[in-house]
């Protein structure tokens, strides 16, 4: 066994063996407003809840040990002092990945990442309509752990109202685990997912994803793309190009005949393979031909 004072090693370091080794760990997608009224949503994996009465909830936006710079979330509950806890579910959990990419301020990750914004009852911040259950919370206090890349700081959240769907919910008004199918964060692109253990997303790109709203209207309204189909394909800085996509679909119309005068459905399931075997670039390259 190996034994390590942390002062003796990075902060980058440090940082991947704790999140390796406190794990899984539930994700908190925090929607809040700053004083100007713009929209933020990011999500958190330092989170969970430490009362039921009062009801509290606790996440750290954490200072970036990169440049030592903090995030828009903590900008902003110090501003305006309410936020909504959007739990993730495995149905979502893409466009949670790409609403994480760094935009800058005043771009709303809702609108990135392909959530629907719902009007919160107490609150300023809105919901997420695709979360199973959602919190809306005034925050009650803000505590710094350090001045330094890596410090986290801690916001105690008290729950004013939940919002739960009853799709989730088994015959006794209880929370199913398997209905509400959560996710959890792991250590590097890990997750886990509550039903079926540990699958891999990919972090969103150091360039900035095109995100859902740029996405062409045939694909963004698609009947056969999921949420989390849109968010894999939003998460590219850039499009193939024409001729890229006209080389590909040539290579797989001869092994897939039947391509050659589909429907879009049909092109759009094709498409969907394609995702799930995370060969994003090939499916635009279809979608795009």
């Amino acid at each position: 066994m190996i034994s390590i004072d942390p002062k003796d090693i990075p902060t980058g370091t440090l940082h991947g063996y704790l999140l390796s080794a406190v794990s899984p760990r539930p994700i908190a997608l925090a929607s809040t407003v700053n004083a100007k009224g713009e929209v933020n949503l990011s999500p958190f994996s330092f989170f969970n809840v430490f009362s039921a009465n009062p009801p509290i909830m606790i996440f750290s936006p954490a200072r970036r040990v990169r440049g030592n710079t903090t995030k828009h979330t903590l900008e902003n509950v110090l501003e305006v002092k309410e936020v909504v806890i959007n739990i993730v579910s495995y149905d979502m959990v893409q466009q949670m990945s790409l609403s994480s990419t760094e935009y800058e301020e005043g771009v709303n990750e809702f609108t990135k990442a392909g959530f629907t914004e719902v009007a919160s009852d107490f609150i300023q911040p809105p919901r997420v309509g695709e979360a199973p259950v959602q919190f809306e919370c005034k925050v009650n206090e803000v505590i710094s752990l350090g001045s330094e890349g890596g410090a986290g700081n801690l916001i105690i959240a008290e729950v004013v109202k939940l919002h739960i769907n009853e799709a989730i919910l088994d015959e006794e008004g209880k929370i199913d685990a398997q209905k509400i199918d959560t996710v959890a964060r792991m250590g590097g692109n890990w997750y886990n997912r509550s039903k079926l253990g540990m699958f891999e997303v990919p972090k969103p790109l150091r360039t900035m994803g095109i995100g859902v709203d740029a996405l062409p209207e045939a694909i963004r309204n698609s009947k056969i793309l999921t949420g989390n189909d849109l968010g894999m394909l939003a998460n590219v800085s850039e499009l193939p190009s024409k001729k890229e996509a006209e080389e590909f679909i040539a290579g797989i119309s001869k092994r897939c005949p039947h391509l050659k005068g589909a429907s879009s459905e049909e092109i759009h399931k094709k498409a969907q393979e394609l995702l799930k075997e995370e060969k994003v670039l090939e499916a635009w390259k279809l979608l795009l031909a």
